[in-house]
C-alpha cells in the first residue's frame, strides 16, 4: 500500500535520514534548517545531538562515519563558515560509512546575515552537490546522498533553500532500509591528515571527482522535461519551480538536481539542440560561471537578478513583458516590526545598559532585537560569537570608552567562551553580558548544553556558565534577576568601573517557556502622568491609547519591568494569571 503525507522539506530530509538508515544525526539549531533534527529525534533508530556548534556537529557526525553508520550533519549556510574546517578535510579522507551534510541557504535573508550561496562551498570543497526542487526529492536526494557518499567514498552536500525547507508537498513513504555498519579498521593513511598523507588524498579525490563527473551524466535526477519550443532553459533546485510555474509548456527544460560535478556531457548535448540557451537559478551564478567556461554560449545573470529571492513572477517579466505586480498597500496600517515579546528577560537589561553610555556590541539572538527603537542599544552584531571579540577590539582602540558586548547562553556556550578566553589573555577591560534565558530561543525552544536536556528531552548534564566564565579566568562576576532593574543597574556599573574583565550573567528563563503563574499589570488612570516613561521599555504591552497609558492585559507577562521604571507609582497589580 502506498503511504504519503504531507511533509516540509525539513521534514522530508528528517523522514530520507531514517529510510536510508542512518545511525547518527548532530546539528546546531538555526533557521532554516532547525526542523531537521527536531524531527529526526522522534526516531529512535537515530542518535541525535544539539551540538554546541556547527563545527561540533560535523566532528560528531564524522566520527560515527568513521565508525562505519551512515551520518548527517545539518544547519543552515552560515553554519557550514563556521563548519569549513573538518569539511574540507573530510573531502580528502572519504568515508567509511556514508556522510550527508545539509545546508539550508536563506536567499532574501529572511533570518540571516547574509545570503551566501553555499553551492560554491561544493565545489571548493571537491564534494558533489544534490539540489531537491521539492520535498519528495528533498527524501529521495537524501537517501540517493548516502548511496553516491558511499560508492564514491566521498562526503555530500544536500543543499535546500528557505522555500524548499519550509514548503509543503505530499512525499511517498518508504521502509527504513537498515544500512549495516561497515566494519572499522584503522587506516592512518586515509584518516590522519598529516601533510605527506594528504598529498596522496588529494591525488585520490580528484580520480573520484573525475568518476562522479562521469556518473552525473547518467545520474536520473539530471533530466530533460518538456519539449517547448519557445524557451531552452537550465534549471536547478527551487528555480525549476518558478520556471515551470512562469513558462509551463512553453519551454524545454534540463533540469539540474546533482550540480557538481556537472553532467558536461548532457548539457553540451542540450545546448547544441537550442539557438538560445536561459540558465534560471536563485542567487549567485553557479550553475552559469561553469557552463560559460566550458565555453558554452548562455544566458543568466546578465538577465535575472543574483540578489533576493527568484520568483515566476520576476521570470514573467523578464521572459515574458509582464509587468510585476504591485504590492499593495494600506497606509491606515501600522508598521509592525520584529520585537521583543512582552515580558521578555533582555528588555530590562538593555533599557538599564542605556543609562551607562556605553558602546554595545551585540551577537546573533532574539535580543539583537535592542536595536531598535526605542530601546536603540546596540552598535554592531556580526556573526555567531562577534561580539566579545568586537569588543575586545574596540575597548583596546578606545580606552576611554565603557564597552559591553552583549551575548545568549546558547551562542556563547557556541562560540563566546573562546572570545572571553581572549579578553582574559589579552587583558582587556570590558564588560561581557551573559543573557541566560535557559533556551536557545529565536530559532524556537532548542535545548543546549546549560539547559539540561538533550534534543530528546532525556535529562543529561547542565553546564554551569557561571562555572565556566570562572575557569576563562573571569574574577569579578555578578549573577542577577534579569527583572531587577536596580539589581541589574548596580551589578553594571560595577562591572563597567572595575578596571578589569567582567562579565554580568543576566538570569530568567524565556518568558514563553516559563509556566509558573504570575500576576498581571494595570495603569491606574487618576494617577499616571503620561509622562510616558513607561514607553521607552518598547514592550507590546503597553499602549498609548487615545492619549491615555493603558496595558493590555491580555498581552501582559507579569515581568513587573514597568512597575520599576514609573516614577509615579501608577502601575500596580491587576490580578493573578498563568502565562
Amino acid at each position: 500500500m502506498v503511504i504519503q503525507k504531507l511533509l516540509s522539506g525539513n521534514e522530508a530530509i528528517a523522514r530520507g535520514a531514517y529510510e536510508a538508515g542512518v545511525r547518527a544525526a548532530c546539528a546546531y539549531p538555526g533557521t532554516p534548517s532547525t526542523e531537521i533534527l527536531e524531527n529526526i529525534a522522534q526516531y529512535r533508530e537515530i542518535y541525535c545531538e544539539w551540538a554546541p556548534n556547527e563545527k561540533v556537529a560535523v566532528e560528531v557526525a564524522q566520527g560515527a562515519c568513521f565508525a562505519g553508520a551512515r551520518s548527517l550533519a545539518a544547519m543552515k549556510h552560515v553554519g557550514v563558515n563556521v563548519a569549513a574546517d573538518p569539511l574540507f578535510s573530510l573531502a580528502y579522507t572519504g568515508v567509511n560509512g556514508g556522510f550527508v551534510l545539509v545546508s539550508a541557504d536563506d536567499p532574501g535573508m529572511h533570518s540571516s546575515q547574509n545570503e551566501q550561496d553555499n553551492r560554491y562551498y561544493a565545489k571548493f570543497m571537491k564534494m558533489p552537490l544534490l539540489e531537491p526542487s521539492d520535498s519528495q526529492e528533498a527524501k529521495n536526494y537524501t537517501i540517493a546522498g548516502f548511496d553516491i557518499s558511499e560508492k564514491f567514498d566521498v562526503p555530500v552536500l544536500l543543499r535546500t533553500t528557505t522555500r524548499i525547507s519550509h514548503s509543503k508537498g505530499l512525499v511517498t513513504l518508504g521502509e527504513r532500509r537498515e544500512a549495516a555498519l561497515k566494519p572499522y579498521k584503522k587506516d592512518v593513511s586515509k584518516f590522519v591528515i598529516i601533510p605527506a598523507n594528504a598529498r596522496k588524498l588529494r591525488i585520490s579525490l580528484e580520480e573520484r571527482l573525475k568518476r562522479l563527473k562521469e556518473f552525473a551524466d547518467t545520474f536520473p535526477g539530471n533530466r530533460v522535461e518538456g519539449n517547448g519550443q519557445e524557451f531552452a532553459v537550465i534549471t536547478s533546485g527551487i528555480g525549476y519551480q518558478y520556471a515551470k510555474e512562469a513558462l509551463g509548456d512553453r519551454a524545454t527544460y534540463l533540469k539540474l538536481s546533482l550540480t557538481f560535478p556537472l553532467p558536461e556531457g548532457l548539457i553540451k548535448d542540450f545546448i547544441a539542440q537550442h539557438r538560445k540557451v536561459y540558465i534560471i537559478e536563485e542567487g549567485e551564478p553557479f550553475l552559469e560561471e561553469q557552463i560559460k567556461a566550458l565555453g558554452l554560449n548562455v544566458i543568466g545573470k546578465e538577465v535575472f537578478p543574483r540578489i533576493g529571492e527568484l520568483s515566476a513572477a520576476i521570470i514573467k517579466e523578464k521572459l515574458l513583458g509582464h509587468t510585476l505586480p504591485v504590492s499593495i498597500t494600506t497606509h491606515d496600517v501600522p508598521v509592525r516590526p520584529p520585537v521583543l515579546c512582552p515580558g521578555c528577560p533582555h528588555r530590562g537589561i538593555f533599557y538599564t545598559i542605556n543609562k551607562l553610555g556605553a558602546i554595545v556590541t551585540s551577537d546573533i539572538g532574539c535580543y539583537t532585537l535592542g536595536v531598535l527603537p526605542p530601546l536603540n542599544s546596540l552598535e554592531t552584531c556580526i556573526c555567531m560569537g562577534a561580539s566579545i571579540g568586537n569588543a575586545l577590539g574596540m575597548s583596546k582602540i578606545m580606552p576611554d570608552k565603557k564597552v559591553v558586548a552583549t551575548i545568549g547562553d546558547s551562542t556563547f556556550l557556541h562560540s563566546g567562551v573562546t572570545g572571553l578566553m581572549d579578553v582574559v589573555y589579552n587583558r582587556g577591560i570590558l564588560t561581557v553580558v551573559i543573557l541566560d534565558n535557559s533556551i536557545t530561543g529565536m530559532t524556537g525552544h532548542q535545548n543546549n548544553p546549560a539547559t539540561g536536556f538533550t534534543v530528546k528531552n532525556e535529562p543529561t548534564y547542565k553546564i554551569d556558565i557561571e562555572a565556566l566564565v570562572k575557569a576563562c579566568g573571569i574574577t569579578n562576576i555578578w549573577t542577577v534577576n534579569a527583572y531587577n532593574l536596580a539589581e541589574v543597574e548596580a551589578a553594571l556599573k560595577a562591572a563597567t568601573t572595575c578596571g578589569e574583565p567582567a562579565v554580568v550573567i543576566a538570569k530568567r528563563s524565556c518568558v514563553l517557556i516559563d509556566k509558573s503563574a504570575r500576576d498581571i499589570y494595570t495603569i491606574a488612570g487618576d494617577v499616571c502622568t503620561y509622562c510616558k516613561s513607561c514607553l521607552k521599555l518598547g514592550c507590546p504591552a503597553i499602549e498609548n491609547r487615545n492619549g491615555k497609558m493603558v496595558i493590555n492585559e491580555t498581552l501582559c507577562n507579569g515581568c513587573a519591568v514597568c512597575v520599576q521604571v514609573c516614577k509615579f507609582s501608577a502601575i500596580g497589580k491587576a490580578g493573578a494569571v498563568n502565562a
